[in-house]
C-alpha cells in the first residue's frame, strides 16, 4: 500500500466490496470477517491462568467484571493481514454498523491493532454512494458507552449461562443451555402450551340468516344470529378455557335450540329494527423495524426469522435497503421526501397528505437511533427497476419493504360502515328440546349484519399489513355492502341454516407471533430476535410443526425447574429490566461495574439475591420432580435420560411405561393416546427405527435373560436357515441403567455397536477394546482383560485412561470382579460416571480421576449424586495430596522449592495477563 493511503475497516468481504466501488484509490477497504475477540472457553485459558480469577469464566469477577478476550483461532490470519494493510496507511478508517456489535467490533480492532496514525470512526445507514462519501467526512470518535453496553451483555451472557446450565446438565439432562433471553422466550412458548393442554373445548350453535328486501330487485345479504328474547347469543369469546361460559347473561344455544329457531325464523315476520352508519378511517402502518419486518415477512413471504435477516443483509451490503437491526420507525427527510414523491408519481396527488407522515417508536425501550428499514438512497428504485438485479427471496422482501415504506407515507383509506339490526318474530310455540326434557321457548330473535365499503384506497393502493390467524375466526365486513335499508322495513327471508362450532384452543406461537411476543414484553433486541428463535428450536426446545412452534418435553422439564427454583431469571418483568439496564449503560446512565455487581452478587438494599447465591442450594432441586409434566388426567410425562416416556402405574404395582414419539405435541398426550403407547410397547418388540447403515430395522425386547435390541434380518431366499452358515443378527443387552420402554435408535445402534475399540496399545501393537460380558464391563487386550467400573466407560473411556489401567497391577479373584457400593451418575466437571466404591481405608466415591474419601455421616447406600460431585469438587479444589513424597526430607525439600519457584514464575506472569483484559491495548 503507497504511502498517504486510508485503510477503512468493515465487517463483512461483501460490504466491503461496495464500499470499495464508492471510494476512490486512496482508500484500501477490507473486512474484519465479524468480531475478531471474544470470550475464550476457561477450558482454553492458558495453563498459568486457569487456577486465578479468569479460570471459571475468563471473567474476573472479584476485579471488576474484567473480561479475559483471546483473538479467535480462525481470526489470527486475518489479523495479521490487517496489520500488514494498516502498516503503511496514514489514517484508519473504523466503519462497522454503528449498533452495540459494531461498536465493539471497533475497539476491539484497536485493542488489537494498536494503530500509530489516525483513527476515525465512519458511520451510516446505507451503502449508496452519497451516503458513504457523506461518512467519510463526517466521522466520529469511538462511542465507549456503545462497547460498555455491549461487554456488559456479553458478560452477562456468560455469568448466567455458566452458572444455571451446569443446574440443567445435574438435574435434568447433559449437554442443555440456558440463556438470559433464550429460556424465557421457551417459557413463552411452553405457556402456551400449557394452556392448550388445559384447554377443554365447547360446543356452541347459532344460526346464519340470507334475507333481502321485498321485491325482484331486491340486495339478498347475510346477517347471523345474536339474541333471543333479549339476551345475547353465546359465541366462542364467551367460554372460558376450561369450557365454561363465563360471560354472564348469555344464551348457550345446542343444535336443537338453534334448529328450532332456524326453521322459525324461516316462517317469522322479519322486519329492520335498527341502521347505524359512520365514517370509515385506516391509517398506513409504520415503516419496518426489524422485528415487524421479521413478522410480515413470515406472513406474506413465509420466510423464517434467520432467513429473513439474511437476506435483509444481502439487500442492505449490496446497497438496496438501510441497515436492517433497528427499533425505530423513524424516516430521514430525505426519504420522506422519496416516499412522498413515489406515491404521487405513481398514484396521484390524492394519494399524498399535505404534511408528512410521522411515527413514534412503537417498540419498548427502543435501543438504537437507525432509521426505520427503507429503500437505500435518497430516490427509491421501484421493484421494477431492480427487478434485472434481484431474484427470488431478495427480490420479494425488497418490494414489500419498498411497498411499506412508500404507503406509510400515503393517504388514509377512507370509506363508510354500515350496521344492520334484525329482528324476527318467531311462531308462537318455538321451542327446543333441553337436557333432561325441559322445553325452552322463544319468542323473538334478532340478527345483524355490517359492511364496510371502501371509498378511497389511499395507502391500500399500494400495501396492506398481513394479520395473524384469529383465535375466534371472526371474519371481517371489509368490501361487504349491504343495500340500502331503513328502520321498519320489512324482509323476505331466503334461507335459515343451524350451524354448530367447536371453541378453539389459543393459537400456538410462530416465529412472527412469538417475536411479536418479545417485542411487547421489552425482552430482547432486534439483533437478538432471529438469533433467540434459532437457538431455541436448535437446542431442543421447539420444534416445528408447518409454521407452529411447539415445545418439546425436554422444554418443559426446563422451564419447571427455572421457575419453581430461580423464577426471576425467567420473570418476563426481571428479564425486560435487564434489558433496560443495558440501554442505561449505552445512554451512560449506568455504570457497568456497578450494575453487574448488583446482578450477580446482590443489592443490599433491596435485600434481592444475585446470580450467584441462586445458584447454591442445588440440594433442593428433586430432579425427578422436574422432569414429569403432568397432562392433567392423571398420565405423566417424564423426561428421562434417553428422552420422554409415559408412566402410568401398573396393575401389579410396577409402572407401565412407553416412549413418546416426537410427533405427539404435548396438548395431544390425553389418556387414551397414554393407554395406546403403552399397549403398542407391551407387545412383542418395540421397533425403534431403521439403522441408516445397513437399512435394517431394530427393535427393543424381553427377553430370556433381560432386556435386548437387535436387527430383524431379511429372508433370504436361498440362505441356510441353520447351523453355522446361517446369518445371525447383531443384538445387544440394555445396560443396567436403560429402561425398555424408553430406549431410543441412536442408543440402541450404540450397543449394537459393540465391542467398541478404544484404540491400539503402543508397545505392543495390540488392540483394546470395550465391551460387556456375564461379569459386567470390561476392556480386551489379547488374552488380557481388565474390569470397568461401569457400564457407560464402555462408551466414554478413551486409549490414555485404558493405558493407565493396564499400566496397574492386575488384581485377581473376588477383589476385580467387585463391583460399586453405588452408581451417582455423571459428573458435571470432568462428565465421567461417578461410584461409589469400598477401598482400603474405607468408603470414597470416584470419577475414575479424582477419589474423594466419604466423611462422617455419609453413608454410602444413602448417598445422593448431588453429594457426591460436592465432595469431588472439594477435593479438586484442595490440589493433589503430596503425603507419600513427605516422607523423605530431601523429597520435601525440593517440593517446596518447586512450589515456592512456580508461585514466583506465576506472579511475574501475572501483569501479562492484564493485557488481555478488558482495558488492554493489545
Amino acid at each position: 500500500m503507497a504511502a498517504g493511503h486510508k485503510l477503512v475497516i468493515v465487517e463483512s468481504p461483501a460490504k466491503a466490496k461496495k464500499i470499495g466501488e464508492f471510494l476512490g484509490k486512496e482508500f484500501t477497504v477490507d473486512a474484519s470477517v465479524g468480531h475478531i475477540r471474544d470470550l475464550p472457553n476457561p477450558s482454553e485459558l492458558p495453563p498459568e491462568m486457569k487456577k486465578g480469577p479468569f479460570g471459571r469464566f475468563a471473567i474476573d469477577v472479584d476485579g471488576g467484571f474484567e473480561p479475559y478476550y483471546v483473538v479467535d483461532a480462525d481470526k489470527k490470519k486475518k489479523v495479521t493481514e490487517l496489520r500488514r494493510a494498516l502498516k503503511d496507511a496514514d489514517e484508519l478508517y473504523l466503519a462497522t454498523d454503528e449498533d452495540r456489535e459494531g461498536e465493539a467490533i471497533a475497539w476491539h480492532l484497536l485493542e488489537v491493532l494498536k494503530p500509530k496514525v489516525p483513527v476515525r470512526r465512519m458511520v451510516f445507514h446505507e451503502i449508496t454512494k452519497e451516503a458513504i462519501q457523506r461518512a467519510v467526512h463526517d466521522t466520529r470518535d469511538l462511542d465507549t458507552h456503545l462497547v460498555d453496553a455491549q461487554e456488559t451483555r456479553r458478560v452477562l451472557d456468560r455469568l448466567y449461562g455458566y452458572e444455571v446450565s451446569p443446574v440443567l446438565w445435574r438435574k435434568v439432562k447433559q449437554g442443555l443451555s440456558a440463556g438470559r433471553v433464550q429460556s424465557v422466550a421457551t417459557r413463552i412458548v411452553v405457556e402456551r402450551e400449557r394452556e392448550r393442554m388445559a384447554f377443554r373445548s365447547a360446543s356452541y350453535w347459532d344460526v346464519e340468516g340470507e334475507f333481502a328486501p321485498g321485491g325482484n330487485d331486491g340486495q339478498a345479504f347475510t346477517a347471523r344470529l345474536v339474541e333471543v328474547d333479549g339476551a345475547r347469543v353465546a359465541t366462542g369469546r364467551d367460554f372460558a378455557d376450561d369450557g365454561t361460559l363465563r360471560t354472564k347473561g348469555a344464551v348457550q344455544l345446542d343444535a336443537a335450540a338453534a334448529q328450532a329457531i332456524a326453521d322459525g325464523t324461516r316462517e317469522a315476520t322479519v322486519a329492520v329494527t335498527e341502521v347505524a352508519e359512520k365514517p370509515y378511517t385506516r391509517r398506513p402502518s409504520a415503516p419496518f423495524t426489524t422485528s415487524t419486518l421479521q413478522q410480515e415477512a413470515s406472513r406474506k413471504l413465509r420466510m423464517n426469522s434467520q432467513t429473513a435477516m439474511r437476506t435483509a443483509q444481502r439487500l442492505y451490503e449490496n446497497g438496496y435497503i438501510t441497515y436492517m437491526r433497528t427499533d425505530s420507525t423513524t424516516l430521514s427527510s430525505s426519504a420522506v421526501s422519496a416516499a412522498r414523491q413515489q406515491a404521487r408519481d405513481m398514484y396521484g396527488a390524492d394519494y399524498v397528505p399535505d404534511a408528512p407522515r410521522t411515527y413514534g417508536k412503537k417498540a419498548k425501550n427502543a435501543q438504537e437511533a437507525h432509521e426505520a428499514i427503507r429503500p437505500a438512497g435518497d430516490t427509491f428504485r421501484t421493484p421494477a427497476q431492480v427487478a434485472g438485479e434481484l431474484r427470488g427471496q431478495e427480490y420479494a422482501l425488497y418490494e414489500l419493504i419498498w411497498k411499506r415504506t412508500v404507503a406509510s407515507q400515503m393517504a388514509d383509506a377512507k370509506g363508510s360502515t354500515a350496521s344492520v339490526r334484525l329482528a324476527a318474530t318467531l311462531p308462537e310455540g318455538t321451542a327446543s328440546a333441553a337436557e333432561g326434557g325441559a322445553r325452552t321457548t322463544y319468542a323473538r330473535a334478532g340478527y345483524a349484519a355490517s359492511g364496510t365499503v371502501i371509498t378511497f384506497r389511499g395507502f391500500l393502493a399500494a400495501y396492506e399489513e398481513g394479520r395473524d390467524e384469529s383465535r375466534y375466526g371472526e371474519d371481517g365486513a371489509m368490501g361487504r355492502r349491504l343495500p340500502k335499508l331503513s328502520e321498519g322495513v320489512s324482509l323476505e327471508t331466503l334461507r335459515a341454516e343451524a350451524q354448530g362450532h367447536q371453541t378453539s384452543p389459543p393459537a400456538r406461537y410462530t416465529e412472527a407471533t412469538l417475536v411479536k411476543a418479545l417485542e411487547e414484553r421489552g425482552i430482547g433486541r432486534p439483533s437478538t430476535y432471529a438469533a433467540t428463535v434459532g437457538t431455541i428450536q436448535d437446542r431442543g426446545y421447539v420444534r416445528t410443526r408447518g409454521s407452529a412452534l411447539i415445545p418439546t418435553w425436554l422444554a418443559f422439564a426446563v422451564t419447571q425447574l427455572l421457575e419453581r427454583h430461580f423464577p426471576r431469571l425467567v420473570d418476563y418483568d426481571f428479564t425486560a429490566s435487564m434489558e433496560e439496564g443495558l440501554d442505561a449503560i449505552a445512554r451512560g446512565d449506568e455504570q457497568r461495574v456497578a450494575w453487574l455487581q448488583r446482578f450477580y452478587f446482590g443489592d443490599e438494599a433491596t435485600s434481592t439475591e444475585g446470580l450467584r447465591d441462586l445458584v447454591q442450594d442445588l440440594g433442593e432441586i428433586d430432579a425427578r420432580a422436574v422432569s414429569a409434566v403432568e397432562t392433567g388426567d392423571g398420565t405423566v410425562v417424564r423426561v428421562g435420560r434417553y428422552g420422554p416416556y409415559v408412566e402410568v402405574p401398573g396393575e401389579d404395582g410396577q409402572p407401565r411405561r412407553a416412549t413418546v414419539p416426537d410427533d405427539i405435541a404435548p396438548d395431544e398426550m390425553t389418556a387414551a393416546k397414554a393407554e395406546e403407547l403403552l399397549t403398542a410397547a407391551a407387545d412383542d418388540g418395540r421397533v425403534l427405527g431403521t439403522d441408516p447403515g445397513t437399512g435394517h430395522e431394530i427393535v427393543a425386547r424381553a427377553g430370556r435373560y433381560g432386556p435386548y435390541v437387535t436387527e430383524v434380518l431379511p429372508e433370504p431366499d436361498e440362505a441356510p436357515k441353520r447351523g453355522a452358515k446361517k446369518i445371525k443378527p447383531r443384538t445387544g443387552s440394555l445396560f443396567a441403567d436403560m429402561d425398555l420402554a424408553t430406549i431410543d435408535l441412536e442408543t440402541a445402534l450404540r450397543l449394537l455397536s459393540l465391542p467398541r475399540v478404544v484404540g491400539t496399545d503402543p508397545e505392543s501393537g495390540e488392540e483394546i477394546t470395550a465391551q460387556n460380558g456375564r461379569y459386567g464391563p470390561y476392556l480386551k487386550k489379547g488374552t488380557d482383560s481388565r474390569s470397568l467400573t461401569s457400564e457407560q466407560q464402555i462408551f466414554d473411556i478413551t486409549l490414555e485412561e485404558a493405558l493407565a489401567i493396564y499400566a496397574q497391577p492386575k488384581q485377581r479373584g473376588r477383589a476385580a470382579a467387585k463391583p460399586p457400593l453405588k452408581e451417582l451418575g455423571t459428573d458435571p466437571v470432568s462428565g465421567r460416571p461417578v461410584v461409589v466404591k469400598d477401598g482400603r481405608f474405607g468408603p470414597y466415591v470416584t470419577d475414575g480421576e479424582t477419589n474423594a474419601t466419604l466423611r462422617k455421616g455419609d453413608e454410602p447406600e444413602e448417598i445422593t449424586p448431588e453429594r457426591g460431585y460436592e465432595l469431588l469438587e472439594e477435593k479438586r479444589a484442595k490440589g493433589p495430596t503430596t503425603r507419600k513424597r513427605a516422607a523423605k526430607k530431601t523429597t520435601a525439600r525440593k517440593t517446596t522449592a518447586k512450589k515456592t519457584t512456580a508461585k514466583k514464575t506465576t506472579a511475574r506472569k501475572a501483569p501479562a495477563k492484564s493485557t488481555t483484559t478488558r482495558k488492554s491495548t493489545g
